[in-house]
């Protein structure tokens, strides 16, 4: 089939520029580097050994120092156990069945660890993630096999635009929550009423995970369990794993979370199988082949070859106890399997082993928006029924080959779905989060100005004579951008900025002195600049009056996220009117519809108004009366 062969081409493209950057991140990079980059913990400790699933010995690792990097180590991702002593040869590969926190349990196919894991120096490093592709592209290969006279089939069919969705009428009294407002219990509708597809389109703050979790549960008493829910994140599915929790589900999540809290864990495999009855056996039989294995272990390789004949029984003996062992597990397994209502994981998590032979009938992508449309064909493929949400006026999936984007890879499934079948779409019209003028222009841009603001925020401010909203122009101040190591940076902006909030938070404190301080959040759209927003922060006064209820980043890190405040640097200014990736005006969605009762936009209009997104909003900033000229207070 033409679209799937497509598909795959695409994904071959990414795969290989993926690999390439990696390679050249990892190749010359010393280990200090490495950990950096988040591709290495170093040092760590050895805490315990056990064995697990088939041949597989499974270690808990530690990381001892250096626990503020941020790293990119995830469940089930491939990582290499290294001695710094000989890093080349003293290695050995696994995969990664559990992190957490400061830990990580890492399954190594071996009988037992090298001599050279007792000398110290230990590390891990993060392999290039060929696991991901790898469900990818055999999802792309069996999609086209489906008989499509079945009803997996069928949906695959609408899925690749040959054949429209059906629905069938439904009662609105069957919804649980009657405090779901009119276009939530519209979307909660349509999605018991689709046969095939149905779509949420959430914008910012219109309580599309709320929506979710009621349509999740009105879905399990109409047509029973168990449904498949994934997001494209941890992040994402760990929120709707707590969310429907929360409603009494009996949900189950497969891999392990990004969040490492009580409530979660709990709802874990690894947590429901600790606790099942059946377990306290299978502790008695791995105690028994632990003994076996140190038996062996006191056989040294140099003894004779009686020695080396009842090493190897002894081995062997805990191999057989372990086989015993795995058909227990896989008892407890089915067992909570079958009592499950929900089962959550990522796009790839849904390959997970104790899933990959599972169907349902319902599926739900959540993040739809930012899903990569191969990794969402592993759920598609178990299911007949799915129900895509996100917003696909925000941020896409991120894309290392500009070729494969070019070619059609960042276009996501949720939008080409939108464009197919507006029939199937129900857009969320009422946000919970922004004052109605912070939310003015983007409704306008991107909503078909059928966005509203609920009457609980639409005039809130942070005090009565505040703008919630006001464009800050730089035209003419002489605040060049500079360009240095690829990377745009405004140094007389960002100290601009700084001085911009001081004075509003003098106001601010003129007005309520006794008042907690509002959650900040600086913007930039440039990593460069980004940079000197923090380095400016750490000199300012600012840094002190709000600690740790200031926010320095890019906007790609605060997608899903609110503040009180926002303020965004725009960065570019020059003659020419080159705005670089700002022409994204995605991006500019999620930065402006982070602000709850406070946004300041920060730019150069004589740079930014030659592009029509950018002139249309000092165009309703002029109409709010909300521009306001630098001037006014460069020299105050």
């Amino acid at each position: 089939m033409d679209y799937f062969r497509h598909l795959t081409h695409l994904l071959k493209t990414e795969q290989e520029e993926d690999k390439q950057a990696y390679r050249e991140l990892t190749e010359r990079a010393s280990v200090t580097e490495r950990r950096a980059a988040g591709l290495c913990w170093y040092p760590i400790i050895i805490k315990d050994t056990e064995m697990g699933r088939g041949d597989y010995l499974t270690v808990e690792l530690e990381r001892t120092n250096h626990q503020d990097v941020i790293h990119q180590f995830r469940f089930g991702a491939s990582a290499a156990l290294f001695s710094q002593h000989d890093p080349t040869n003293d290695r050995i590969e696994g995969t990664i069945s559990f992190q957490g926190g400061d830990r990580m349990r890492l399954s190594l196919r071996v009988d037992e660890l090298p001599d050279w894991t007792r000398d110290g120096k230990l590390g891990i490093d993060l392999l290039f993630d060929d696991n991901s592709y790898t469900e990818m592209f055999n999802a792309l290969r069996l999609a086209p096999g489906v008989d499509e006279k079945t009803d997996k089939g069928r949906l695959i069919r609408i899925l690749t635009g040959e054949k429209p969705p059906t629905f069938h009428k439904t009662g609105i009294a069957a919804l649980p929550d009657n405090s779901l407002n009119p276009s939530q219990r519209t979307a909660v509708e349509k999605i018991l009423s689709a046969n095939e597809l149905a779509i949420v389109h959430g914008p910012p703050g219109t309580g599309k995970t709320t929506t979710l979790v009621q349509a999740i549960k009105a879905l399990i008493e109409k047509e029973g369990g168990p449904i498949l829910v994934t997001a494209p994140s941890n992040t994402a599915v760990d929120l709707l794993s707590e969310k429907l929790s929360d409603v009494g589900l009996n949900v189950l999540r497969v891999g392990n979370p990004a969040r490492v809290s009580e409530r979660l864990t709990s709802l874990t495999l690894d947590s429901r199988m600790a606790e099942h009855a059946a377990t306290k056996e299978i502790k008695r039989l791995k105690k028994q082949a632990s003994a076996f294995k140190d038996m062996a272990h006191k056989y040294k390789r140099n003894f004779g070859q009686a020695e080396r004949e009842q090493r190897k029984a002894l081995f062997q003996e805990a191999r057989n106890i372990m086989k015993e062992v795995e058909k227990m597990e896989q008892y407890i397994l089915d067992d909570l399997l079958a009592k499950a209502q929900v089962i959550t994981a990522t796009l790839v998590g849904a390959a997970h082993y104790t899933v990959r032979d599972l169907s349902f009938h319902t599926a739900v992508i959540d993040e739809a928006g930012q899903a990569l449309e191969p990794a969402c064909w592993i759920p598609i493929l178990k299911v007949q029924k799915l129900v895509l949400a996100g917003d696909h006026c925000q941020l896409p999936p991120t894309i290392k080959s500009a070729e494969a984007a070019r070619n059609g890879l960042s276009t996501t499934l949720l939008e080409k779905c939108v464009a197919l079948y507006p029939e199937a779409v129900v857009l969320l019209e009422e946000q919970y989060r922004m004052h109605e003028m912070i939310m003015g222009y983007s409704a306008a841009v991107f909503y078909e100005r059928r966005l509203k603001a609920h009457a609980s925020v639409a005039g809130h401010k942070l005090f009565p004579a505040d703008r919630p909203f006001m464009f800050v122009d730089t035209a003419g101040c002489g605040f060049d951008e500079k360009t240095e190591d690829i990377s745009t940076s405004n140094p007389e902006e960002a100290a601009f900025l700084f001085k911009h909030l001081t004075q509003f938070t003098a106001g601010l404190q003129a007005e309520n002195p006794s008042g907690d301080l509002p959650r900040v959040a600086v913007i930039s759209p440039y990593r460069g600049q980004i940079e000197l927003l923090k380095e400016q922060l750490q000199h300012s006064p600012l840094a002190k009056i709000y600690g740790d209820r200031i926010t320095v980043n890019t906007i790609d890190s605060f997608q899903g996220q609110e503040r009180d405040v926002v303020y965004i640097s725009m960065t570019r200014s020059n003659p020419d009117s080159k705005i670089g990736f700002l022409s994204d005006i995605r991006r500019m969605n999620v930065a402006m519809t982070r602000a709850r009762k406070k946004l300041v936009i920060i730019g150069d209009s004589a740079t930014l108004s030659q592009a029509p997104f950018y002139e249309g909003l000092i165009r309703y900033a002029e109409e709010q009366e909300a521009w306001q000229s630098a001037w006014e207070l460069a020299d105050g």
